[in-house]
């Protein structure tokens, strides 16, 4: 069965929810803070220019899908989204105008996912701006716009550029073309370069998919890991396949790090209409997965290199980029751009009210962008994943993205910032306004669809942990009912235990009294000496083994 025939069998769920759904939210006023309101009120957007919410894969809990669905439908945009079921956080929003019920995984034929994506825009019947939340999404909206434009709005960018960008090999090499630093990266092909590479290569070191459509099909490693050996390395190693689609990447140690996030929007001659950058405070899994918590901070020079590398290659569209400041150096690094709407991007807002989604609906509609700066002090927190993440800072010892700073209360970095960038201004360290990308008060459901959805695996967690439990206690009674037993079945000791050893002559014991003696005197000069010389410097090591930070 073809995805669109998949998708004309859930067609009478759409049809029935866009029908429920074809009044207007029932909240008459933009639910806002004062101060920052709507750009221009709801009537600035082009509310008979529908959104459609583009993913490929199966991943329900995406926060960055329901925040686009919020941030266009406040201002009165109809928005539809594809979904893995009618149930998911995104389905029921009270701003989704109708979800398309869709599940994929990524290792579809792109042709057959071109017909689906088809289906759904004459099923909608207007032109659509498509928003992809997704690298599989972004990838293949570029290299199918010609058939998909007929449905839908999508920047006017290189078909291949977006591949590439996703690609790990393929960002080194533009950085490399364009002068951008990066970590050092490797990118063996064969078991024996591999092989090669870890007797030569200085580790930790980090190895992650190279691919953004392998990792679904054949993925090389579950997220970032991180090898701290030639031995681990060789042992991933085993399970990677002859043609090992991986990058080994350059550790930056977090002591010596700071993680930065820039989020943009460039129009179809790459230049930046709206450009956010901010600082990741937490990770989840730590320090090498998403982003739990972060704020915005003002980095001007940060912007500026971002916004010249889009130019330089001529990207249009939304991206998420990941930089890391190697405090080693004082330089930028780029480790990822991906060329679509970070899950996260609502952290980020001008003081106009425009983030990256609500200025591409504004630019391929054909209205202005209101140039505004963003707005610094603003926090988001992902809660169902920073309670973890706080957690797992806190009990490892690495509260902090970078030494000496409070990421909560103390954002003040000027001896970690690079000469000739100025520090964050203490305005700045304060949370103006905490962002939440589950809650929202008027839009409550998608909070409690997560929780739901989030149940299951926390008791299947809980059930496992239960379980294995269970099995240590059972399996130590079994040790101690064994060593009871064994004790159990001894002979009793007979004639000869009960007498002792036989009394030692005179002579004898005389002579072992005085062996005794001057080896007990040796010892204790030895240890003494031992004492006096190796003391300064073993019990230092000892100690610094032993920090408080090992045990919190």
């Amino acid at each position: 069965m073809t995805a669109a025939s998949q998708l004309t069998a859930t067609g009478p769920r759409t049809t029935k929810e866009e029908t429920v759904r074809t009044t207007p939210p029932r909240y008459s006023r933009q639910p806002r803070e004062a101060g920052s309101a709507a750009p221009g009120g709801p009537g600035l957007a082009d509310t008979e220019v529908p959104a459609l919410i583009v993913k490929i894969g199966r991943y329900p809990l995406h926060h960055g899908g329901v925040a686009a669905i919020r941030t266009l439908g406040r201002l009165g945009v109809p928005v539809y989204a594809i979904t893995e079921d009618s149930l998911t956080p995104a389905a029921v929003s009270r701003y989704c105008r109708g979800s398309f019920v869709w599940p994929t995984t990524g290792r579809e034929d792109p042709e057959e996912l071109v017909d689906g994506l088809m289906a759904i825009g004459a099923k909608i019947g207007r032109r659509t701006l498509a928003v992809p939340t997704d690298e599989e999404a972004a990838v293949l909206l570029a290299e199918h716009a010609s058939p998909l434009s007929a449905h839908f709005l999508l920047p006017d960018v290189q078909p291949g550029l977006p591949r590439k960008l996703a690609s790990k090999q393929g960002l080194y090499e533009l950085c490399r073309e364009h002068g951008v630093p990066a970590p050092a990266s490797a990118f063996p092909s064969t078991p024996a370069a591999l092989a090669s590479f870890a007797g030569q290569a200085s580790f930790p070191l980090v190895a992650k998919n190279l691919e953004a459509w392998v990792r679904r099909r054949a993925p090389v490693v579950g997220g970032t890991t991180m090898l701290g050996t030639e031995q681990e390395l060789l042992a991933a190693a085993e399970d990677w396949g002859q043609e090992p689609s991986v990058i080994l990447q350059e550790y930056i140690p977090r002591e010596h790090a700071q993680d930065w996030i820039v989020h943009l929007y460039c129009d179809a001659e790459s230049n930046c209409l709206v450009e956010f950058t901010g600082i990741k405070l937490r990770s989840w899994p730590p320090h090498a997965g998403m982003t739990a918590c972060a704020r915005t901070v003002a980095n001007p020079e940060l912007a500026a290199a971002a916004a010249r590398f889009c130019k330089a290659i001529g990207f249009s569209g939304i991206a998420d980029l990941d930089w890391r400041l190697d405090l080693r150096d004082g330089q930028y690094k780029l480790l990822d751009f991906n060329p679509r709407a970070g899950a996260q991007f609502r952290l980020f807002e001008t003081e106009a009210g425009l983030d990256v989604v609500r200025a591409m609906h504004l630019d391929l509609t054909g209205r202005p962008v209101p140039a505004s700066p963003q707005v610094n002090g603003r926090k988001l927190i992902v809660e169902n994943v920073d309670p973890l993440a706080r957690l797992a800072y806190r009990r490892r010892g690495r509260a902090r993205p970078q030494a000496g700073a409070r990421p909560e209360r103390d954002l003040t970095l000027a001896s970690r910032v690079p000469a000739g960038q100025a520090a964050p201004s203490p305005d700045q360290d304060r949370a103006e306004r905490t962002e939440l990308a589950w809650i929202a008060a008027d839009d409550p459901v998608p909070f409690l669809a997560m929780l739901v959805r989030l149940a299951g695996p926390a008791l299947g967690h809980l059930s496992r942990v239960w379980r294995t439990r269970q099995v240590r206690r059972r399996a130590a009674r079994t040790a101690r009912a064994a060593q009871t037993a064994s004790r159990d079945r001894r002979p009793p000791p007979g004639p000869a235990d009960l007498a002792g050893p036989a009394p030692a002559s005179e002579g004898t014991s005389r002579a072992a009294g005085t062996a005794a003696g001057t080896a007990l005197a040796a010892s204790t000069v030895s240890s003494s000496e031992n004492s006096a010389v190796a003391g300064p410097e073993i019990r230092p090591a000892m100690l610094a083994g032993q920090r408080k930070d090992d045990w919190s």
